[in-house]
């Protein structure tokens, strides 16, 4: 249960800027191990997220409204961690050249035409299929399932593609056990599956991992590997596929 206890609050250390203060008895692979909890992290970031929109309709707000007011609530709770590494790898992967011009673009903090464009369509995608999912519940359960498979994509990344480059995010937190990854995915499935029912659970699983997926295929392929920005950008396209699928008639 310690353990357990620890590795929750790892992952809320990195995934929020909750005033969480980092386990004095963390390991050195803390952070790799904690992956396992990230579904479970992933799910209350959503769910707080979700009482936002939840509250925004009770008080009168359009639908529109109300689910950009969750989606800011939730940028505000993770600090934009995960929209800062879409952005990234926007920007490098449609300007760079090269691997190397790519990853270049990708460290630099000043943000581009396509990172700006990234930007836009994951919170206007995002916001319209919060919207339509109608009820206060539906958001709440949306926005929770989404949170938790989106962020079994991390631990999955990092055990399939090797580092792209020596230093940053990607190769310092290492390659996590095996069973981090698989309690990461069993998180997610039970989590997708419990939300959002069978058809719209597997719905969103098939279309989270067909979309994380195919960036781990084009990150491979331009940079070599993964980045921190590449998991990021993985946890936004798989957020995007989930809501639209909890939001598909």
């Amino acid at each position: 249960m310690d353990d357990l206890l620890r590795d929750l609050r790892v992952a809320a250390c990195f995934l929020t800027r909750l005033p969480a203060r980092w386990p004095q008895d963390a390991p050195a692979d803390a952070l790799a191990r904690s992956m396992r909890l990230f579904p479970l992290a992933g799910a209350g970031i959503g769910a707080a997220a979700g009482l936002a929109w939840a509250l925004a309709l009770w008080l009168g707000a359009p639908p529109l409204v109300a689910a950009l007011l969750a989606l800011a609530g939730q940028a505000l709770l993770t600090g934009a961690l995960h929209e800062d590494g879409l952005a990234d790898v926007a920007d490098g992967f449609g300007a760079g050249r090269d691997r190397d011009r790519t990853l270049e673009i990708m460290r630099d903090s000043r943000i581009g035409s396509h990172g700006t464009l990234a930007l836009v369509l994951s919170v206007g995608l995002r916001a319209a299929a919060l919207a339509a999912t109608f009820t206060p519940w539906a958001g709440v359960a949306a926005l929770a399932a989404s949170g938790a498979v989106s962020r079994a994509t991390a631990p999955a990344l990092l055990a399939w593609l090797p580092p792209a480059r020596p230093d940053g995010l990607g190769a310092g937190v290492g390659r996590p056990p095996s069973e981090a990854v698989f309690t990461a995915l069993g998180l997610a499935l039970c989590f997708a599956l419990l939300l959002l029912g069978l058809r719209h659970g597997l719905a969103a699983l098939a279309l989270a991992g067909l979309a994380a997926w195919a960036l781990a295929g084009l990150a491979r392929r331009r940079i070599g590997g993964q980045t921190g920005d590449v998991l990021g950008a993985a946890q936004q396209l798989a957020e995007v596929a989930v809501l639209c699928a909890a939001a598909a008639a």
